[in-house]
């Protein structure tokens, strides 16, 4: 009876007790979060308060669990992830503060620390930690073991130097490392084939590290499904034992230098799907295909691959990619390889391969792309080719190739490149082909083609090469609705009647090339849509008439060939203001004085076989003008004039004297005394300490709008740049613009890549502005001085030449700048004088966009505004800015393509060649179709870095469009660049054209 008197008693104790202890883990949870949150806080605050992060807000408890970079469980922190934030600063120790902390993603920012982040040791249960594309520098500390708990480790894409530590090899946990793009010298540890769970290894693009062999200790690495060893000075053979690696599904060893066999092994994996190993030095056969028949994509060109394609390829049923191309292949192309079902991209140009081409390529799969150029195939193109409509480009030039081009072609709609010249084929080009939507090249010259021209074009048709073939008729009036067309070949056929006045409408036309020829009729004169053409040859035609004036208006102009033609009458004056590289009039019946700019040796063979031409320079196929002296009375006013303009540059002289001794004496006296300093962070220095730092002796540029000075202040000689807007004269409207535009954008900005403001002083007459000190100065003094010389930066002598590793960095960290001007500020901001002695360079050559006295900062996102002059340096100004003077960011996009035009090259901006500005000679190198590696700078040009340059140079040249619209962003520009250092997916290597299509 008590045991039943006592029951409820302790029952009501035990839920008692359960309640308190509820209560009180609920409260100690409370505070838990309270503290979690302050930390979180911290840490923004500690980031100078990131835009992104704007909504991390103290609030209540649980609040930060909803923010969407923050995971949690059961109410605790455990993951980070602040991913492209533009987070700018350091990792702060208090980040363990989270005990619970298993995730932590900070990468593809601007943070940076000279050692890797060693209070992160104190966040003992992390897991994952991807620290990648940001600016974190020194070595990784031999102790990296301590963070036992990791499965991930990412730090590819910063600046860690020194050897990658062995101990690397006792993080036993991590299923994926990844160290790629950074500047680790010695080799690779092979004390990495230690680590059993590694999943995906990847150590590509360290371009430092000292040569070696892919380690043997790698393949014991049995559970390794991804392994990237791209650009990484590995050489002699890849090992044997790589058939080990049974787990192995993608494999990249490419751009190395490797040499040796293929090993047979490597083909006995029966999960292989991808094998890169382009760009190497391997030898032999390729092996027979014997368990690999998972394989997607296969990769050997650039090569020195010899003897057959192997059979048993055509047993690849997965495969999607193949690419053997830039080898010394030779025999037969496989039939069967005509019959596998997810063929997408065909490569197999530059070898020694022989016969007929599959018969069946394209009937039964998906084909995007075909390249066989520059081999020894004869036959027909495979009349299935194009039946499913999916094919970009047709590649089969230099050739042996006959018969009609298949109907099938006109059926491909997504087409953009048709280049068959140099082969045999003949008949009518297939109607639909003319006209598809997005064909931009289309080259068939030196061939034997037949039939007219259709009535119109293709409307993105950029590229008409047609030369040295039987095409006839008329030219149709409907070329004028393929705005795009940039260069048309038609010379050396059958084509008759006029020259069309629609060809004229034709704004990007840069070569006009129809000689050779049965044209007649007159020159067309209403031509003031050929601003930008550079070659115009209409030789050996049946043209009469006289030369119009209006091509004098061709300044562009660089070739001019109107010879053995029924041209007469005078050679207009205009003509004499163009600079021609090449003229040639020759055999028409001209008459009349040739222009006096013309008379010189250089043009001693342009004027033959115009028996009524005259000249007055002495030779011996051109009779001489009657002359007589007609200018006594010019020359006498000429005199005139010149003692005039003498006596009132004296008077001038004079009373600019007087105002220089007028102002030294009111600066004498003290009207020019009284400073004010504005500063936007802490300052460890006075005005007056910058003011006696401007010295002439301390002057270390100058430009259009006043001087910039290294000064050193306060006694730790802390250096800082000064530049002094204007100086003991009355502001000037302009230049007071410019010095508020500079100081209200700078001291709002504060980023990793635009250089910083520290304060501003103010006088009556003096306006200066105090930077931070950048000691090597600015790219244009690294990428334009002599070679033969060396230049003293930083108190010390620096090598002359920029290495290319050093010029993507600064490439990348510009655009790192402009990106955020254009996308992350609000309003955005246009610069609208980028160059490159506006760049600037700090001890680590990273890159900080400087000069922002011309900027605009926009309205709205999109919304141009009007200047009322064109600001900017000539070589770097976009053409429509020019002509309109409109602004918006695409403006400095032109500009920054110059830039990258200048790093690939080395040439200055309005330095091309001696007619054309860099923009120009460059767009003229790649519509010429030659290799882009001839216009690479030769002092940097080296193998394993001529993909990342090649992509720069492409990028470049889509960046300077004519056409605004045509430009990517800063952001996808940005993107690209990034990108030009990595991996691709098969078939977009290195491309700028394909990337920026892909962002």
């Amino acid at each position: 009876m008590r045991k039943t008197t006592l029951l409820p008693l302790i029952q009501f104790s035990l839920y008692t007790i359960s309640f308190l202890l509820l209560l009180l883990f609920s409260h100690a949870n409370c505070e838990l979060n309270d503290q979690e949150q302050a930390v979180l806080l911290n840490l923004k605050k500690h980031w100078q308060n990131p835009q992104p992060l704007g909504h991390w807000t103290p609030s209540n408890s649980s609040s930060h669990c909803s923010w969407p970079e923050i995971n949690c469980t059961d109410g605790l922190v455990t993951g980070i992830s602040l991913k492209n934030m533009n987070i700018n600063g350091t990792v702060p120790p208090f980040i363990c503060d989270l005990k619970n902390l298993t995730t932590l993603d900070l990468s593809n920012n601007y943070m940076t620390s000279n050692e890797f982040p060693r209070p992160l040791y104190n966040c003992s249960k992390l897991q994952y930690l991807d620290l990648s594309q940001n600016f974190f520098a020194g070595t990784v500390p031999d102790n990296i073991h301590r963070m036992a708990q990791l499965r991930l480790l990412n730090l590819g894409a910063n600046s860690f130097s020194g050897n990658i530590p062995a101990s690397i090899g006792q993080l036993t946990e991590l299923r994926s490392l990844q160290l790629f793009a950074c500047q680790f010298n010695g080799s690779f540890p092979p004390e990495i084939g230690n680590l059993s769970n590694l999943k995906q290894l990847e150590l590509a693009y360290m371009t430092t590290i000292m040569p070696a062999r892919l380690p043997s200790e790698f393949t014991k690495l049995k559970k390794l499904k991804y392994l990237w060893v791209t650009g990484s000075n590995l050489v002699r053979e890849i090992p044997e034992t790589i058939g080990e690696m049974a787990a192995l599904e993608h494999l990249d060893l490419s751009i190395n230098n490797l040499s040796g066999k293929i090993p047979r092994g490597l083909f006995l994996l029966k999960n292989l799907s991808i094998v890169y190993l382009y760009k190497n030095k391997l030898s032999g056969k390729i092996p027979q295909v014997v368990e690999a028949l998972n394989i997607d994509v296969v990769d050997l060109s650039e090569n020195n691959l010899t003897g057959t394609i192997p059979d048993d390829f055509g047993r690849l049923t997965k495969l999607s990619g193949l690419g053997l191309f830039i080898n010394q292949l030779s025999g037969k192309i496989p039939d069967n390889l005509g019959r596998l079902p997810r063929l997408i991209n065909f490569n197999l140009f530059s070898n020694n391969l022989s016969g007929t081409l599959p018969p069946d390529l394209g009937q039964f799969s998906m084909l995007e792309e075909f390249q066989v150029s520059s081999n020894r195939l004869s036959g027909q193109l495979p009349q299935h080719l194009g039946d499913n409509g999916r094919l970009v480009g047709v590649v089969a030039f230099d050739n042996d190739l006959s018969g009609e081009l298949p109907q099938s072609l006109g059926n491909c709609n997504n087409l953009i490149i048709l280049s068959v010249h140099n082969n045999r084929f003949s008949g009518n080009v297939p109607s639909g082909i003319w006209t598809l939507p997005n064909l931009s090249k289309l080259l068939l010259s030196n061939n034997s083609f037949t039939g007219e021209l259709p009535e119109r074009l293709s409307l993105n048709l950029s590229r008409l090469e047609m030369s040295y073939n039987k095409f006839s008729g008329k030219i149709p009036a409907g070329v004028s609705f393929s705005k795009n067309l940039v260069y048309l070949d038609a010379s050396n056929n059958l084509l008759n009647s006029t020259i069309p006045q629609e060809l004229t409408v034709l704004p990007l036309l840069t070569a006009l090339l129809l000689d050779h020829n049965q044209l007649s009729g007159f020159l067309p004169s209403d031509i003031i849509s050929w601003k930008l053409l550079t070659r115009l040859n209409l030789s050996r035609n049946e043209i009469s008439g006289q030369i119009p004036k209006e091509f004098g208006s061709l300044l562009e102009l660089s070739e001019l060939d109107l010879s053995k033609n029924q041209l007469s009458g005078q050679i207009p004056s205009q003509l004499g203001h163009l600079k021609l590289f090449s003229l040639n009039l020759s055999s028409n019946h001209l008459t009349g004085r040739i222009p006096s700019e013309f008379e010189n040796d250089a043009y001693v063979s342009s004027f033959l076989n115009n028996p009524r031409l005259c000249a007055n320079w002495p030779s011996q196929n051109i009779i001489k003008c009657n002359s007589k002296n007609k200018n006594s009375s010019k020359n006498s006013f000429k005199l005139l004039a010149w003692i005039i303009g003498l006596v009132i540059a004296i008077l001038l002289g004079l009373l600019a004297s007087f105002f220089v001794v007028g102002m030294y004496m009111k600066r004498k006296h003290g009207l020019d005394l009284t400073w004010e300093l504005t500063s936007f962070q802490r300052l460890n220095f006075t005005e007056s300490d910058i003011l006696s730092g401007i010295r002439e002796n301390n002057m270390i540029g100058s430009g259009g709008s006043g001087k910039v000075y290294r000064v050193a202040v306060n006694p730790s000689r802390d250096i800082v740049a000064v530049k002094r807007i204007w100086n003991n004269k009355k502001p000037e409207q302009k230049l007071e613009k410019e010095f508020l535009t500079e100081v209200k954008i700078l001291s709002s900005i504060q980023h990793a890549n635009i250089v910083k403001l520290r304060c501003c002083i103010s006088s009556g007459h003096s306006k200066l502005l105090v930077y931070e000190y950048l000691e090597n100065r600015s790219l244009d003094l690294w990428l334009h001085r002599k070679s033969s010389r060396a230049s003293t930066i930083s108190g010390s002598v620096q090598p002359v030449v920029l290495d290319w590793p050093k010029r993507f960095q600064i490439a990348v960290g510009a655009a790192r700048g402009l990106s955020y001007m254009h996308h992350d500020c609000s309003p955005p901001i246009v610069h609208r004088d980028v160059k490159s002695s506006n760049i600037l360079l700090d001890s680590e050559f990273n890159a900080k966009i400087a000069d922002f006295g011309l900027a605009k900062m926009l309205i709205k996102q999109g919304e141009s505004a009007t200047m009322s002059n064109v600001a900017g340096s000539f070589g770097y100004i976009a053409p429509e800015y020019a002509r309109t003077t409109r602004v918006n960011e695409k403006i400095d996009v032109y500009s920054f393509g110059v830039i990258l035009l200048e790093l690939a090259t080395a040439r200055k901006a309005c330095d091309g060649d001696e007619h054309t500005s860099l923009a120009e000679w460059a767009w003229r190198q790649f519509q010429e179709g030659g290799p882009i590696v001839d216009a690479l700078d030769e002092e940097v040009k080296e193998l394993c870095y001529l993909d990342e340059m090649c992509c720069v140079f492409e990028l470049g040249i889509i960046c300077t469009g004519t056409l605004p619209s045509t430009r990517p962003s800063m952001k996808e520009v940005l993107k690209v660049l990034l990108r030009c250092n990595q991996p691709l997916v098969y078939g977009e290597k290195k491309n700028a054209a394909t990337l920026t299509s892909t962002v």
